[in-house]
C-alpha cells in the first residue's frame, strides 16, 4: 500500500462557510480542507462517490496521500477528521493535515514473504498462512517503505513467524508493543484429520483396556 502513495484530487473551493458548503453538496461534492504546514489552510472539495468508495474500502485515516489540486503544488496528506451527517452517518466534512517529511505517522504496511521455494515445512506440505498481510508501522512520512519481509526460508510445519524475526526499515517501529505472530507454516489438514483419527483410536484403546482391567 505504502510503495504506490495513492493520488487524491480534490478541487480548491472558492468560498467559505456554511453557505459555500451546502452549495458544495448540492453539487455532488464534500467540503473540506487543508491544514498545517508552513502555508494557509486549504478550502477544498471532494467530489462525494469517489470519496464514499474509499472510506468503505477502510483505513482511510491511516492512508497517505498525494494530494493534488490545480494550481497548487502536490503535498502529502493524511486524513484528521471524517465529520458526517448524524442520520445519514453519510460523509459532510472532511479535515486533512499537511506532513513534512519528518512527521511521524502511522501507517498499514503490505507483508512480502521471502524463501517460499526453500522452506522445508511447505516442501512436506505445510500451508503458508499469512495472519497479518499488512502490519501497522509508526514511520516517518518521508522514508515510507514499500513493504517488509519476511522470511520462511527455515521455516518447519508447526513454526510461526513473529515481528520480532522481521528487519524493519530505520525509524519504523510496530503501533502494538509484544511480539505478534505474522505468519505460520501448519500442517496441510490431510494430516492433521489423520493425527486426529489416531489420537481419539488412541484414546478409545486407553478407555477400553481402562474398562477391562476395571
Amino acid at each position: 500500500m505504502a510503495g504506490e502513495i495513492p493520488d487524491l484530487e480534490a478541487l480548491e473551493r472558492t468560498g467559505t462557510g456554511k453557505g459555500a458548503a451546502r452549495q458544495a453538496r448540492r453539487a455532488g461534492m464534500v467540503p473540506g480542507i487543508v491544514f498545517g504546514g508552513d502555508t494557509d489552510p486549504l478550502p477544498i472539495n471532494l467530489p462525494f462517490n469517489k470519496l464514499f468508495k474509499m472510506l468503505k474500502a477502510g483505513r482511510f485515516k491511516s492512508t497517505l496521500f498525494n494530494m493534488k489540486v490545480d494550481g497548487h503544488d502536490d503535498v502529502r496528506v493524511i486524513c484528521r477528521d471524517v465529520q458526517r451527517d448524524v442520520v445519514k452517518d453519510l460523509p459532510t466534512h472532511v479535515d486533512f493535515m499537511r506532513l513534512r517529511r519528518t512527521t511521524k505517522i502511522n501507517l498499514f504496511i503490505g507483508v512480502d514473504v521471502e524463501g517460499e521455494d526453500v522452506s522445508p515445512g511447505l516442501k512436506k506440505g505445510g500451508v503458508l498462512s499469512l495472519v497479518r498481510p499488512e502490519v501497522e508501522l509508526v514511520v516517518t512520512a518521508g522514508d515510507i517503505p514499500e513493504s517488509i519481509s519476511i522470511d520462511v526460508s527455515k521455516a518447519e510445519v508447526g513454526d510461526s513467524i513473529t515481528i520480532s524475526s522481521v528487519t524493519l526499515p530505520q525509524g519504523a517501529k510496530p503501533t502494538i508493543d509484544r511480539d505478534f505472530v505474522i505468519a505460520t507454516v501448519s500442517a496441510p489438514s490431510g494430516l492433521r484429520s489423520s493425527e486426529n483419527e489416531e489420537g481419539e483410536a488412541e484414546e478409545a484403546t486407553e478407555a477400553e483396556e481402562t474398562s477391562t482391567e476395571e
